[in-house]
């Protein structure tokens, strides 16, 4: 098909993001995701990423409003000591009518076609779909979407989206963090901190900083290091995916969903990720011919705190994704605070880090991949109106008042250039 034509073929693609929170799920909304899925207590594979039962029931009515989607985990793999607390969530899903529920486990699955009927299914990666005949199978045991595991390659994709059911929907990841377990199904948390990653607890142990030791030959316990550089102890550690060059591909092949990882991450990730994950959806299909991923990745490359990857995507003999360095923290910018109320004078910011007069700030604004740039003339104590030369964060919800150069909506978010 010409590239030219395509545009008048392409269906409406979802960006699915991740929500921890009620107000993170509104930053996600606002800057451009079409659906959220979020933690269910001890029954996602994100237990510290839960939203309460209030939470979740206020971020659905939230989203049903604005013509929004929230998808609900109770993805883990489930002792029979939990069947009782699935049948209670999955009861109250149905109630308070998620838009679909995620889940990997057979018997979790049966539970929920009886206990939420009015609920889509979505297999989670966990499952590890990896062939259309494993799609095939979820679908005829009720599923509405799979979530193929990452370790796919494109053409692998397009096989499964050839062969499907036409209304078995295909979701992937197109950025953040890759597990090194098969698409999660990882026990090395399990066996090293004593926290199952397939029970929502994972201690995220591949990313440790390891030391490697050999036992010297016919002297038992004598163990001698191995040698190795700076570079030589994040032995398991991964970068993170990104597929923002690859979008123009995964949109044509008919992916339905595009996944963003992360419901431990803060709202400004979030709302950087994307932000720039929308307007690259956005600009391909308003204009084909002149897609220019470099500016979406200049975007995420402000965020980062590791590596970036393809992973397996274009080649399955890929090998750049190992992360020698581990998280870094990234150099350049960080989080600066929140919108919580604008004025044409003094505008209240929930701070997130320290910011000093002088400092040169963004302001991410919705649907436009370009910040708006500015420095920091005046702060001012958002108690006495005292003008003041810098605000360290030193509790929740703390705030300050500065002039913001643009006009701003509650929720935008600044970036703090160090």
């Amino acid at each position: 098909m010409p590239r030219k034509d395509v545009k008048k073929y392409m269906k409406k693609v979802e960006l699915l993001a991740p929500a921890g929170s009620f107000e993170k799920a509104k930053t996600a909304f606002m800057y451009g995701a079409d659906a959220v899925y979020c933690g269910t207590g001890s029954l996602s594979l994100r237990s510290r990423a839960e939203v309460d039962d209030n939470d979740l029931a206020k971020t659905i009515e939230y989203a049903h409003s604005i013509g929004k989607r929230v998808y609900a985990a109770i993805n883990i793999y489930a002792w029979d000591e939990y069947y009782e607390e699935i049948k209670k969530q999955a009861k109250m899903l149905n109630d308070i009518k998620v838009d679909g529920i995620i889940a990997s486990d057979g018997g979790v699955i049966e539970i929920l076609k009886q206990y939420a009927p009015d609920v889509d299914i979505h297999i989670s990666t966990q499952a590890n779909t990896v062939s259309y005949h494993s799609a095939n199978f979820w679908h005829k045991n009720g599923a509405k979407r799979v979530i193929l595991g990452r370790e796919m390659n494109k053409e692998q994709i397009k096989e499964i989206i050839k062969n499907k059911p036409t209304d078995l929907e295909v979701e992937i990841f197109i950025h953040g963090a890759i597990c090194f377990g098969y698409s999660g199904r990882c026990f090395l948390s399990d066996f090293l901190a004593s926290r199952s990653a397939n029970l929502g607890d994972c201690a995220q142990s591949c990313r440790w900083a390891y030391n490697v030791y050999v036992e010297e030959h016919n002297k038992p316990g004598n163990l001698m290091p191995v040698e190795h550089d700076e570079k030589g102890t994040y032995i398991f550690s991964s970068k993170d995916l990104c597929l923002v060059k690859e979008i123009p591909e995964i949109i044509d092949m008919g992916v339905d969903s595009l996944k963003i990882e992360g419901r431990l991450k803060t709202e400004y990730y979030l709302a950087s990720v994307v932000n720039a994950y929308r307007n690259a959806i956005n600009d391909y299909i308003k204009d084909s011919e002149s897609y220019d991923y470099t500016k979406y990745l200049k975007e995420l490359e402000k965020t980062k705190t590791r590596g970036l990857t393809t992973f397996y995507f274009n080649d399955r003999n890929n090998k750049d994704f190992q992360e020698y360095d581990g998280k870094q923290y990234n150099p350049n910018y960080e989080f600066g605070g929140k919108v919580l109320e604008y004025d044409d004078n003094k505008s209240i910011i929930e701070i997130r880090n320290k910011l000093i007069v002088g400092d040169t700030m963004e302001i991410l604004i919705p649907g436009n991949i370009n910040s708006y740039e500015f420095k920091i003339d005046k702060l001012w104590d958002a108690d006495t109106e005292k003008e003041v030369e810098f605000v360290n964060p030193g509790k929740a919800g703390q705030t300050i008042k500065m002039k913001l150069p643009i006009k701003c909506e509650k929720g935008w978010i600044l970036r703090r250039k160090k």
